[in-house]
């Protein structure tokens, strides 16, 4: 009996130093920290790594993290300027720097952060209307940042960023919103497609100017070309008309030959027969019956068949001339009821 009693002792024993020992020796993670309360006053910090404490005597609390965290607060309904409601999401990124300050200068510091951001965002985007409040978020971070970090700073937390996820203005809102980019898409369409018009508009301009001007040059530099082919033409007749030396009466002989091609014309519809037809006639009988003269063409003496063939040749002429004159008689339109020819 007395064995086994001093057994039980002694493993009691070895029992309370191990839960003693357990109860000295604490282990802290890396980027914690824990407060130690000695008799229920604050003592020291725990550093990351193996820390000794007094077993029964001090109190060790929860760990608190340093590292930097992110909290996403719940949308919140915020009143602008223009007494429009907008629900504004949040997301805070901060970081406890003093374990102590935020155990005990605050009771729930991230409840604090929370209630302290949702004031400071009030307090800016009510001094906003709504679109400014769209068009400002950096405005409103930096606010923000400036107000929550100088409030938590007592608090052993630092407040690196704050960013708005998210504003959401009324259903109604949002449908005019809607109509009017709509709108302004419409007004840049019709734009776009007004100057696209008139741009084509000019270009053809620009291109029925440029084809004028060069179908004008061309008529101009084909009828320029044509007179001076015919002023050539007519000046290598002349020339040789004049360099064969005719007579009158073969000029007057080619006219009476050229009337019957006038009234064959399909849009002529009045000739005249001159009056000096008769005389051409005259003439040409005339000079065919008679002798013809010495000219630079004709320097030798005329043989009685020559003469026998020029009288041939005149009676020909004559014939034709008259067939001539009557070709063109029959060539003029009768006179009209009115008495026009």
């Amino acid at each position: 009996m007395e064995i086994s009693a001093a057994l039980v002792v002694t493993i009691l024993v070895v029992l309370l130093v191990v839960f003693t020992v357990f109860r000295a020796v604490r282990i802290v993670p890396q980027a914690r920290a824990r407060n130690v309360e000695r008799l229920g006053r604050y003592n020291k910090t725990l550093q990351p790594g193996l820390n000794f404490v007094i077993p029964f005597i001090d109190r060790v609390y929860t760990a608190i993290d340093l590292r930097e965290q992110v909290v996403s607060f719940r949308p919140q309904p915020v009143i602008t300027e223009d007494n429009l409601v907008v629900e504004i999401d949040t997301v805070l990124y901060f970081q406890v720097t003093d374990p102590r300050a935020a155990a005990y200068e605050i009771a729930n510091y991230l409840q604090a952060v929370e209630q302290l951001t949702v004031t400071t965002l009030r307090n800016v985007v009510g001094s906003m209307d709504l679109e400014k409040t769209l068009t400002s978020r950096d405005t409103i971070n930096s606010q923000l940042r400036g107000v929550l970090d100088d409030a938590t700073g007592r608090w052993g937390i630092r407040v690196n960023r704050v960013e708005i996820k998210a504003i959401d203005p009324p259903k109604t809102i949002k449908d005019a919103m809607e109509k009017q980019m709509r709108a302004e898409r419409d007004k840049r369409a019709a734009i776009l497609g007004a100057e696209g018009q008139r741009q084509s508009q000019i270009l053809t301009a620009e291109g029925d100017k440029q084809a004028a001007v060069l179908r004008a040059e061309g008529n101009r530099t084909a009828r320029i070309l044509k007179a001076e082919g015919e002023a050539k033409a007519i000046e290598a007749v002349f020339q040789a008309v004049h360099r064969n030396d005719p007579d009158p009466k073969l000029l007057a002989y080619q006219y009476l030959q050229t009337l019957p091609q006038l009234a064959q014309g399909p849009n002529n519809t009045f000739f005249v027969i001159p009056s000096e037809v008769t005389s051409a006639l005259s003439g040409v009988s005339k000079a065919f019956t008679e002798a013809l003269p010495k000219s630079p063409a004709t320097r030798e003496e005329a043989t009685p068949e020559v003469v026998e063939e020029a009288a041939a040749d005149a009676a020909r002429a004559a014939d034709a001339a008259k067939e001539a004159v009557a070709d063109a008689a029959e060539a003029q339109p009768a006179r009209n009821p009115d008495g026009q020819r």
